[in-house]
């Protein structure tokens, strides 16, 4: 069957999250997205993890439904689909290597509770897991994997958001220029990376050393309203072994929904202090200085690509699956009712529109336009159109600033 997943979220007990992030509301969110398997992330949380095992029950093929106690009867009959949960976690791991301080983020998937346990006692000698549901480690990247390696046969260790600055595999401030430097002889049993929000597989493509791997893409949703706003289409049987294996080998991994890369928070060099955004060459030509204060620029996602690239912009290597761009539907309703994303007006009109078409992605991504103008608008029809065909207008963001993406001048 073909289904998409988001697998890298936050629950409500990851810093700067919504308290919202319930299973209850997780569950809601993802069918009116149109979201199949989502993670649960956070499940190196005592507290997150015990909600986990009280609200979820085993579906039988390694993924979890929400117990029907807990599922609230407000969704749309548009929109009503099974949604099932993948246990989930990121880690953040501080350490020093070759004279370098390092922070990488890593995913971590695991098939059942127990696993996610025996990682989680194993991870508690080393740091507080309390304290965040993102944990926080002075661990090296390579020990973290060989931890998931020795206590879950089946758990798979992806490296998150891998081109961004700070907190990275890849990243320009902390990361490194392969995944051989950071993995060393464990590298094999990396099978996948996350692209993140400012880069998509056009851009990964340039890199041949990527080859091997597959580029997934998912939300790191803070909020429920977030999840899915970067996700991974499979076509595979429903189960947790049936999606690892489309990982690992291709097969049954259909592509995936991607933000355009330049609405991302570090596309572009820049110094947000300043509110100076530059292009890769004109940071050289500033010699990596800030032009308005003469501090160091954050080097973007672009410029990080391209110094690693061996390949020319636009190369797609055989075999490679498709990758949609997408605007959020808020984001686009926004710009027509000229609106705040979170107005009441937008979220009736949003509500409206899944009411009579169904899920967001299907408006996005496969409503006919026809129908699209007889629900909404004309020029709601146009802005879909001019979505799927790339016909926008991007203001690249950079130094944790978000770009914008715009349909009409």
């Amino acid at each position: 069957m073909r289904f998409i997943a988001d697998l890298h979220i936050h629950s409500k007990y990851s810093r700067a999250t919504s308290p919202n992030m319930s299973p209850e509301s997780l569950w809601k969110w993802a069918q009116l997205k149109g979201i199949t398997v989502i993670g649960t992330g956070d499940f190196t949380h005592a507290e997150w993890l015990k909600e986990l095992k009280e609200k979820t029950e085993p579906a039988g093929n390694g993924l979890f439904s929400l117990k029907k106690e807990f599922r609230a009867d407000d969704v749309p009959d548009s929109c009503k689909a099974e949604v099932l949960f993948m246990l989930s976690a990121e880690i953040s791991c501080i350490y020093r290597k070759h004279e370098k301080t390092r922070k990488i983020h890593s995913i971590l998937f695991v098939p059942d509770f127990s696993d996610a346990e025996r990682i989680n006692t194993a991870l508690s000698k080393i740091g507080n897991l309390k304290a965040d549901g993102r944990p926080i480690l002075g661990l090296d990247a390579k020990k973290l994997l060989q931890i998931v390696i020795d206590n879950s046969s089946d758990a798979m260790l992806v490296p998150a958001h891998a081109w961004t600055p700070h907190f990275s595999v890849f990243g320009s401030v902390s990361g490194f220029d392969s995944l051989e430097e950071c993995f060393e002889d464990l590298t094999p049993h990396i099978h996948a990376i996350e692209t993140g929000l400012s880069s998509d597989p056009l851009m990964n493509w340039r890199l041949s050393a990527l080859d091997r791997l597959t580029l997934i893409s998912n939300s790191d949703a803070h909020s429920p309203a977030k999840i899915g706003r970067e996700a991974n289409i499979f076509e595979t049987e429903l189960s947790y072994d049936t999606i690892m294996n489309a990982i690992k080998t291709k097969e049954g991994f259909a592509g995936t929904i991607e933000f355009f890369p330049e609405e991302g928070k570090y596309h572009l060099d820049g110094h947000r202090n300043c509110g100076v955004s530059l292009s890769p060459e004109e940071t050289i030509s500033q010699n990596f200085l800030c032009p308005s204060c003469g501090k160091k620029v954050t080097v973007g996602v672009m410029h990080r690509v391209a110094k690693l690239a061996d390949r020319e912009e636009g190369t797609v290597p055989p075999g490679a699956p498709p990758f949609h761009s997408i605007i959020p539907l808020p984001e686009v309703l926004s710009e027509i009712l000229k609106v705040g994303v979170s107005s009441k007006k937008l979220n009736n009109e949003y509500m409206r529109l899944l009411n009579i078409l169904g899920s967001e992605f299907k408006i996005l991504m496969d409503t006919p336009l026809i129908d699209i103008e007889k629900a909404g608008s004309s020029t709601l029809s146009e802005a879909i159109s001019k979505m799927r065909t790339g016909d926008v207008i991007k203001t690249p963001g950079f130094d944790g600033e978000f770009g914008r993406i715009k349909i009409f001048p």
